[in-house]
């Protein structure tokens, strides 16, 4: 019975020495930013220089600005600042990143309708948030 419990002891820790390490993916464990930009293999790279918006306050969560009216959602600084650096990553904006939905990001968005085959409104929709990779 020893030499069967000193085998199996001996088989296990063997399995043990020669497993490997599974490194988990170092976004579980850190702060993520709810409004970065994600594409369909995920992240988009962000700039390294800091903006206005960077610090204003947002939801924790990314799946909470899915459940927000744009109409909403144009009040928010945070979410404004992203879509400012969406349309400034895409071309279609070229002002300042501050926060404030104004007739330039207004032309911006008409300008990626157009482009995308949307109906011209100028104002945040659905379809443009899908387009720019924004909850």
């Amino acid at each position: 019975m020893k030499a069967l419990i000193v085998c199996c002891a001996l088989i296990f820790g063997g399995l043990l020495a020669n497993a490997q390490v599974t490194v988990f993916d170092e976004t579980l464990f850190h702060h993520n930013d709810s409004l970065n930009q994600y594409d369909e293999w995920g992240k988009l790279h962000r700039s390294k220089d800091l903006n206005v918006t960077d610090e204003a306050p947002r939801y924790r969560y990314r799946w909470m600005y899915y459940f927000q009216h744009p109409d909403v959602l144009i009040t928010k600084p945070a979410y404004v600042g992203a879509l400012q650096v969406a349309l400034q990553r895409d071309g279609y904006y070229c002002g300042p990143i501050d926060g404030v939905y104004g007739p330039d990001v207004s032309d911006a968005i008409a300008k990626l309708q157009k482009n995308y085959s949307m109906r011209v409104t100028g104002t945040l929709t659905d379809p443009v948030r899908r387009a720019l990779h924004l909850p």
